[in-house]
């Protein structure tokens, strides 16, 4: 025990020499931030090929638009693709400009937009923490960047943000403009009060015209609104908004903060930038993309279930629990610390010490706004998680600062003392089950996991590998080590071992479990998308029968017909072949037991590839007999 604390001892020592030395401590932050977002986002980014089967959509969709100059209209498959706005189109259309046509290009700008708005976490609540320790007269360097520190290893190392960050699709994207925007927002809102305690002799000496404009931080506000707008419409202004709202009618602010917002400029601002891509689409396009993108992809997204994604009212406090394990455990007292309804305690405070309650709201309307939502995704909830990080970092934040940090009035010494509250000792117990309880899951996991018919061999891969009890071990180990530290009331270390085993787990376990299911599910189509480069003859037709695989278009550069019932196909290609002028052959790609269920004649077809569970055969015109296919 003696060892234990002498080490923790001089970890302390050597931590404070840093934060004692601004531009050491400085040095030190962007290394942390260069670490975290490389093992994060950028280890590994492209080295994994596109998964079905919405990634490969919106990079063939981007490919498209760099190959052929048209910036306005996303095309797929020959077809438009009014799903989503152009921002995230033309971030990876730029990306293969520069790097290439690739995976890495693809997840690029979802990288890049996790990386900033945790480097933006870092700067805001490292700035909230200096701004309390000026007003209570005391000095905690330590606390000020070990808080921010684990704020953004939160935001950076959860389920949620390392899924999306590393995938090619614009969820990412609006999480990085709409919560970037917040946080501006917010250090906008609460610098305005340190910027009017200073000398007025620099606002007298301003011209007229620049005391019109908001400030940079107000500024970027609007600019990364229009942002979110152009990746993904009117969620983009309304989610931030409401929860802005919420904020400053709470408050009591909102008149003031809005005019000195200069709301009308900064509307002007994010209509100046957003709209002129929306007016070209629509004039190009017409009611054609009206009624695909505000009325199926966003009202009926609201109000009525779309594509099966239907789910219970309580499917965000699962998706909370799991995608931003193993923190979430103590979400519930880092809200319930902040006392809601105690108003006046609010009012009361500085603008600069409103930061947990604006994240409280944020974390709140985002949840509530997707649970009235009648469709129901996990990645939509994707924008609270920043907030989530910063309520629970500033809920251990107290526990972070070392006995010979001392008040600059007293000279009294600041320790870290025992959690006075009972509802955070028990969420720590309850981090201890949680992670018990996934380590059972992990054991079991070949179990737990169903048939895939594209990866049949995927659960004996898995369990052959010995990945599971590698993350068992891991997720035990660290819930005992909890317990111990619960125990000897060692508090600033628990929050440290769980984005410790979460780094451990993505390493050893996440990250080796991906190429393995590469392997086994995507591989085998990407090498066949290169047979059919090779093979395809001029004027010939692809189909793909009983499944979507987009990545196929992507990987082949070919326009493939996507039939998804066995007897729809067999009833095209009779057809064909009964029509007087036909082509030679057609190509198909198929799973081999629905190929099987075609009945073709032996001289009807020839096998060109099969890889993993899926058959490239071109089926012959010529050689098929009068009789019509029919299905077994």
């Amino acid at each position: 025990m003696r060892t234990k604390l002498s080490f923790s001892r001089t970890v302390d020592q050597w931590f404070n020499k840093i934060v004692e030395r601004p531009a050491l401590a400085v040095t030190v932050s962007i290394l942390w931030l260069i670490l975290i977002g490389w093992v994060g986002y950028v280890w590994n980014l492209g080295n994994i090929g596109l998964i079905d089967e919405t990634e490969p959509l919106f990079a063939e969709a981007s490919r498209q638009m760099f190959v052929t100059g048209d910036w306005i209209t996303p095309f797929f498959n020959g077809e438009t693709r009014f799903d989503k706005p152009a921002l995230i189109y033309w971030c990876q259309a730029i990306a293969y400009a520069v790097i290439g046509v690739n995976e890495w290009a693809v997840r690029l700008p979802s990288a890049l937009a996790a990386i900033a708005v945790i480097s933006l976490a870092f700067y805001t609540v490292q700035w909230h923490l200096a701004k309390q320790d000026e007003l209570e007269k005391v000095s905690r360097p330590t606390r000020r960047y070990l808080g921010a520190a684990v704020a953004t290893a939160m935001m950076a190392f959860n389920p949620e943000m390392i899924v999306w960050g590393r995938t090619g699709v614009s969820d990412m994207l609006l999480t990085g403009c709409v919560a970037s925007a917040l946080l501006c927002f917010f250090l906008g809102y609460a610098g305005r009060r340190e910027q009017g305690k200073q000398g007025r002799q620099g606002e007298r000496g301003a011209s007229s015209a620049r005391s019109l404009l908001p400030n940079g931080w107000y500024l970027a506000f609007y600019v990364l609104i229009a942002g979110a707008i152009l990746t993904k419409g009117p969620v983009g202004i309304v989610l931030p908004g409401l929860i802005i709202l919420a904020f400053l009618l709470y408050v009591g602010k909102l008149r003031e903060v809005l005019r000195e917002m200069r709301f009308l400029l900064g509307m002007l601002i994010i209509v100046g930038l957003s709209v002129p891509w929306y007016v070209l689409v629509i004039w190009r396009n017409g009611w054609n993309y009206i009624n695909s993108f505000f009325g199926y992809h966003n009202l009926e997204r609201f109000t009525e279930v779309v594509n099966g994604h239907s789910a219970p009212w309580f499917f965000y406090f699962i998706v909370v629990l799991l995608g931003f394990a193993p923190y979430s455990v103590y979400l519930p007292v880092a809200i319930v610390r902040l006392k809601l309804w105690q108003r006046s305690h609010w009012l009361i405070q500085e603008r600069s010490q409103q930061l947990a309650l604006f994240a409280c709201i944020w974390f709140l309307g985002v949840f509530g706004f997707f649970t009235v939502a009648v469709t129901k995704l996990p990645s939509y909830v994707l924008p609270l998680m920043p907030a989530s990080a910063i309520l629970v970092a500033l809920l251990w934040s107290d526990f972070f600062q070392s006995k010979n940090q001392v008040t600059q009035g007293t000279g009294e010494k600041a320790i870290a003392s025992f959690p006075s509250s009972p509802l955070l000792l028990w969420s720590s117990w309850l981090n201890v089950v949680f992670l018990s309880a996934l380590a059972v899951a992990m054991f079991h996991l070949s179990q737990l996991l169903g048939r895939d018919q594209a990866a049949p061999d995927f659960r004996l891969l898995i369990d052959n590998s010995g990945l599971p009890k590698v993350g068992g071990l891991l997720l035990l180990s660290s819930a005992i080590i909890i317990a111990f530290l619960i125990i000897v009331r060692r508090w600033h270390s628990i929050i440290g071992v769980n984005l410790l085993v979460f780094v451990a787990f993505l390493s050893f376990v996440l990250m080796p479990t991906t190429f393995l299911m590469d392997r086994q599910r995507q591989l085998p189509l990407r090498e066949l998308s290169a047979v059919i480069v090779e093979a395809q003859q001029p004027n010939e037709e692809l189909l793909m029968v009983g499944f979507k695989k987009p990545s196929v278009v992507f990987y082949s550069h070919k326009q493939i017909n996507f039939i998804k019932l066995t007897r729809d196909a067999v009833s095209l290609i009779n057809n064909q072949a009964a029509q007087p002028i036909k082509p030679p052959s057609l190509l198909m790609l198929a799973e081999q037991t629905n190929i099987v269920k075609m009945n073709f004649q032996p001289d009807d077809y020839e096998n060109i590839a099969a890889k993993g569970a899926y058959q490239l055969i071109r089926v012959s015109f010529k050689k098929m007999k009068h009789e019509k296919l029919n299905i077994s």
